[in-house]
């Protein structure tokens, strides 16, 4: 463990290289959660879906860095949100917001219930791999409005996860609970680029973008590009993100 990952030290393993199972989007801040994961000692399996986004560069970015990253075993499931819509992502009726949102609702990027169906599907991995720790990259600071990236959410899922499975059922004791974790919670964008940067990670093949073209290019204009461009700039680390443009 690294001196910084020191201060997450209360996530670490209870068991030497115990399973994690991370949700992974290839994105930013999934990308920093799982150098984290990995910093602490965790064995990470990593879980991909592709659920109808509007491009398929996210996934392809995933699949890339989770080889280069050295993880156990990379799930990549296939579902179609599109079938329901309800969000900018999955619907392309519905126009990518290119300024941030208000402070006070919801963002169209919201995809409906995404954050359960996808942690779910981590809770069945992680279940049957005999793990007991799940990690997602849920943010209430840059992307404050979503219902399933605030700490009360975390917490319901985490005591759900608890009631609904085998595992939680038959836990002798808290300690041998499932454990949800959303370590970058409550930092800022340029928090999770400093752990990140000081954990070793190459943002450069990271996709964050909206609207990317096939090869993962950023658009540079998008509300999720603006963020990812503050951040850098917040945290006086050079942008090395590849954009359309250049």
């Amino acid at each position: 463990m690294s001196s910084l990952s020191a201060a997450f030290d209360h996530l670490a393993p209870r068991t030497p290289h115990a399973p994690a199972v991370i949700l992974f989007s290839g994105g930013l801040d999934s990308t920093t959660i799982l150098a984290l994961a990995k910093d602490l000692g965790y064995a990470p399996y990593v879980l991909s879906v592709s659920y109808g986004q509007r491009h398929s560069s996210e996934v392809a970015a995933a699949k890339l860095i989770a080889k280069q990253m050295g993880v156990l075993a990379h799930e990549v499931v296939q579902l179609d949100l599109t079938r329901f819509g309800g969000s900018a992502l999955t619907d392309a009726s519905i126009a990518l917001p290119l300024t941030p949102s208000k402070a006070d609702e919801i963002p169209v990027t919201y995809v409906p219930a995404r954050n359960t169906i996808l942690l779910s599907l981590a809770l069945s991995w992680a279940e049957a791999l005999g793990g007991l720790d799940i990690f997602y990259g849920a943010n209430a600071v840059d992307y404050s409005g979503y219902p399933d990236c605030r700490p009360e959410y975390v917490a319901a899922f985490e005591g759900m996860a608890n009631l609904a499975t085998k595992a939680g059922v038959e836990a002798s004791n808290h300690a041998n609970r499932f454990r949800v974790h959303a370590p970058i919670i409550q930092m800022s964008k340029a928090e999770i680029i400093h752990l990140g940067t000081t954990l070793g990670v190459d943002y450069s093949q990271t996709v964050s973008c909206y609207q990317a073209d096939a090869e993962g290019h950023a658009c540079g204009i998008c509300e999720s590009c603006r963020l990812r461009q503050a951040g850098f700039a917040q945290a006086k680390v050079t942008d090395p993100t590849r954009y359309q443009n250049k």
